[in-house]
């Protein structure tokens, strides 16, 4: 492919106005031959640095010995953004897929929905539109061939302005996979998304616990041989609320110190073997503390018929200690769980109000502040960034246990 020549040229056309005046229009074309079949190809551009970006990514391409597309078949966005959806069926739970489609096809596929947020969403998931509705269009028409950074500027522009900076942001996120996914699997070179592109800077920052009140809380969930475990346990595992809801006494593991996360608990109480993503399916290392706990609660936790099943069940009939709980055993929903165990807990502590979710927060933050390296507390939590070689370089160096260690140290326990 040394021979491969591709040159630019111009033309300039001329229309005289109803007016008199005479407008002048320039077009730019690259012209050259598919290497592989010898055919000759022409592209036009209406910007010369449009035409000199498509030849400086031509000869690249052949330069690096890359597979040659015909730029008349090359997949549109659109193709790319179904290939990239059918990739997550299967390694996430469903209704994480569903919000990926709502935000992809919304935001990136399109036609937008101009209109107000529930507009918008009814015509994306149920497809249905207002009278006299208006739309614009977005990328799933464009080929990948030419998507180009002012075009996925302009795009950004539009989606921050209908739909705000939060599901821009988002939409940027997925666009970035979607247009990997193509290099890798299509033989396309993918557009970098352009730099500067304003970031959402007006998201209030999640309420947190200092560790002198999770300290406080621990304290006495130790001695909340009822309830106690339900609102401490966040804390001890850095759980999220689905995860925590849908953990079974199977997946806790007392000899090796270990929780297994393999499900969560959907809203409407029915467990789904998949975490809400690939990185949420791991193993936490058990504190001594959150050990003691768990084994203390499994002698009070309501069966499922005469068996231990859910680690945090819906609550059954009080008997004398240190006898099970009978009647219960079931799903306890996620309402019912602010409502009953971790609302009161903050409310007889005088404690500052979080959400469950919050205490995710607190334990990654905690543990940051106790030195433990960024790609290991990554890795506790279920987060899929880093970067995976820097996940597998601590996960080498050093496990989990010495992080919790940390974290009892933190709570004073």
């Amino acid at each position: 492919m040394n021979d491969f020549k591709i040159s630019i040229t111009t033309t300039t056309r001329r229309r005289k106005l109803s007016d008199g005046t005479v407008r002048e229009h320039h077009q730019w074309y690259c012209e050259y031959r598919e290497p592989q079949t010898r055919k000759r190809r022409r592209r036009a551009f209406n910007r010369k640095k449009d035409a000199e970006a498509f030849r400086n990514s031509l000869l690249l391409k052949v330069a690096e010995g890359s597979s040659f597309i015909d730029e008349r078949k090359a997949p549109i966005v659109s193709k790319a953004i179904d290939h990239w959806l059918q990739t997550k069926e299967g390694s996430v739970k469903p209704s994480t897929l569903r919000g990926y489609k709502v935000s992809v096809n919304g935001a990136i596929r399109g036609p937008l929905l101009i209109g107000t947020k529930q507009e918008r969403a009814d015509y994306t998931e149920k497809g249905i539109a207002p009278k006299n509705a208006r739309f614009i269009k977005l990328l799933g028409h464009i080929k990948l061939t030419d998507l180009n950074t002012a075009t996925i500027r302009a795009w950004y522009k539009t989606v921050t302005e209908q739909c705000g900076a939060y599901t821009a942001s988002r939409a940027k996120s997925h666009l970035r996979s979607i247009l990997a996914l193509a290099e890798e699997d299509f033989g396309i070179r993918a557009p970098s998304l352009p730099t500067g592109l304003p970031r959402n800077r007006s998201r209030a920052k999640k309420a947190i616990l200092l560790p002198e009140h999770i300290a406080k809380l621990i304290a006495a969930a130790r001695e909340d041989a009822e309830h106690g475990i339900y609102y401490a346990f966040a804390f001890l595992a850095g759980t999220r609320p689905s995860e925590q809801l849908g953990l079974l006494w199977s997946e806790v593991d007392f000899d090796k110190y270990v929780i297994r996360i393999r499900r969560i608990q959907e809203r409407d109480g029915s467990l789904t073997e998949m975490t809400k993503t690939e990185a949420g399916t791991r193993d936490i290392p058990m504190s001594a503390v959150l050990r003691e706990m768990l084994l203390a609660w499994r002698v009070r936790c309501p069966r499922k018929g005469k068996e231990l099943h859910r680690v945090f069940p819906g609550p059954g009939r009080l008997q004398e200690w240190p006898k099970p709980r009978l009647g219960g055993g079931g799903p306890l929903l996620y309402q019912n769980f602010r409502k009953r165990y971790w609302a009161p807990a903050f409310k007889a502590m005088k404690l500052p109000y979080v959400t469950p979710h919050s205490a995710r927060h607190s334990f990654i933050s905690t543990l940051q502040m106790q030195g433990i390296e960024v790609a290991l507390v990554a890795q506790i939590a279920g987060h899929a960034n880093p970067t995976v070689t820097l996940s597998h370089y601590s996960q080498a160096v050093r496990d989990g246990s010495a992080a919790i260690e940390a974290l009892d140290r933190a709570y004073g326990s």
